[in-house]
């Protein structure tokens, strides 16, 4: 399957897919593939003009809803409405994520903002969403990791890095957290004898508009730096392609995890890639599911 491309997506008429941060990036590309094989997409986004520009470039079968994944307030308004407007939800594409290099940040709940973004509001919205994902036809959820989980730790007695704050650690430790967050959901829905899937992806090194965000805190410095950055990256089409085949492919099976084959993971034709020792622990997943329920109050599973 090294060579698998876009043109294997089969069709997707009847299905409804959400997909979070669709207004750009790796999320633009994923919901317009969706839609043009016939998906209704449901573009999550925190910017809803950003995303009614890009339902427009999208076309197909698309609608716009706002998505604050640093604000559970946001996460469970949006959830109750799609349940309310869309019973049964086929596939949860958790894409969203932000990568900050300046100073400490934290969420409208007081989580430090990379894990309480990336990680904790996707946990909220996917248990929030669950009833509707369970009532659809095979239904999946993809959690998008990246290759800085391999190299970061969990260190449950700072999670919110409010000892020791690092940017880029905190990043990676957020990616960590996802990781594992789609591992034990696979563990969770297999023993709950659940009909829906858990996969990962992660698209190695690719060109969005993540570094030059990153970057942003340093002006004029940080614009160089993030177009010298972007120069070693891989096209977004092609970063995209591993949670597009999570997303679809009908072979695909609960706990897979796909990602770029060349230059250590970061670039080129995709595989299934190898999980973090860390991230594939039972007791790491078992520890950071409680905390994540007590931080979301979103119990499930």
């Amino acid at each position: 399957m090294a060579g698998w491309t876009a043109d294997r997506i089969p069709g997707q008429q009847g299905r409804i897919a959400v997909v979070t941060g669709a207004n750009s990036g790796l999320g633009l590309i994923t919901a317009t593939e969706l839609a043009r094989r016939g998906a209704h997409v449901v573009l999550a986004v925190r910017d809803t003009a950003a995303g009614a520009e890009a339902a427009r470039r999208i076309g197909g079968d698309t609608e716009v809803r706002e998505l604050d994944l640093a604000s559970l307030d946001s996460v469970r308004a949006f959830a109750a409405k799609l349940a309310a407007d869309r019973p049964a939800v086929d596939l949860l594409v958790n894409n969203a994520g932000l990568v900050l290099l300046g100073p400490r940040r934290t969420t409208a709940d007081g989580f430090e903002l990379h894990i309480g973004t990336n990680m904790l509001g996707h946990f909220a919205l996917t248990g929030l969403l669950l009833d509707g994902l369970e009532a659809a036809r095979e239904a999946r959820v993809v959690s998008l990791s990246s290759i800085t989980h391999k190299n970061a730790h969990l260190d449950f007695d700072d999670l919110m890095s409010e000892r020791d704050y690092g940017a880029a650690s905190a990043y990676g430790r957020s990616k960590l957290a996802t990781t594992v967050f789609g591992v034990e959901l696979d563990r969770r829905l297999r023993a709950a004898g659940s009909p829906v899937i858990s996969t990962l992806a992660h698209p190695g090194l690719t060109r969005t508009n993540l570094t030059p965000r990153a970057w942003e805190h340093r002006g004029r410095l940080g614009q160089v730096i993030a177009r010298l950055g972007l120069l070693v990256t891989q096209p977004v089409e092609q970063g995209a392609l591993p949670q597009l085949r999570a997303a679809t492919d009908p072979g695909v099976r609960g706990g897979q995890f796909f990602g770029p084959s060349g230059f250590g993971e970061t670039r080129g034709r995709f595989t299934e890639a190898r999980i973090g020792r860390e991230a594939a622990d039972p007791a790491v997943g078992g520890r950071l599911w409680a905390v994540a329920e007590e931080l979301t109050g979103v119990r499930y599973l």
